[in-house]
């Protein structure tokens, strides 16, 4: 028995599928919109026949879990334009409640590594507020370095000059991070014996 957490792969092309064989279907009405309101998700249910599920086969111990099959290259290419076009109009409703704003720059490479970065840190307890205690996930903070050091394994010979040294300081500042909050913890452990009873 490990303490690995079991996740589970649903293949979502099954729903498209369902939601384009329901096509003939009557569009709803439109509500009538306020022209002052701001932006609104609505969200319609489709109503699907219940489709009967297949009893997933467990995996024998040591074996991977069996996947869905990988979507064709039409299916990513379909998927890619719509995820395109559906960014770009919460984009334009954003700069259209807030004209000062530019448009955002394309996300790179920087962007992951600081957001991972960032996410290890706020866990070791950095940006906590003066006065508060800081909040700390070691274990969380663990994982998301290593998360790190597996993008710079798994990178390797395939950046350029600024990205390489980019990542590399960012892994050597966050581990280094993470050996004083250990070393804290640790030496805590060992040095903090309860403090001896007052006497009246």
């Amino acid at each position: 028995m490990t303490d690995t957490p079991k996740f589970e792969v649903i293949d979502r092309r099954k729903f498209k599928a369902d939601e384009q064989g329901n096509s003939n279907a009557p569009a709803p009405e439109p509500e009538p919109t306020d022209p002052h309101a701001g932006p609104r998700l609505v969200v319609t249910e489709a109503k699907h026949e219940p489709v009967p599920e297949e009893t997933p086969q467990a995996a024998a111990p040591g074996e991977e879990p069996e996947l869905p099959p990988a979507p064709t290259a039409e299916e990513s290419r379909q998927q890619k334009t719509a995820y395109d076009a559906s960014a770009q109009r919460l984009e334009d409703l954003v700069r259209a409640q807030n004209p000062g704003i530019g448009a955002q720059p394309p996300v790179g490479f920087e962007h992951l590594v600081q957001q991972l970065y960032i996410s290890a840190m706020i866990q070791m307890g950095a940006g906590t507020q003066e006065g508060q205690r800081p909040r700390v996930d070691i274990l969380g903070a663990r994982q998301t370095i290593d998360l790190l050091g597996v993008l710079a394994d798994k990178t390797k010979g395939n950046l350029n000059e600024t990205e390489e040294r980019a990542l590399e300081t960012v892994l050597f500042e966050v581990r280094m991070a993470f050996l004083e909050l250990t070393n804290m913890i640790t030496l805590q452990g060992v040095q903090a014996p309860p403090p001896p009873p007052v006497m009246h």
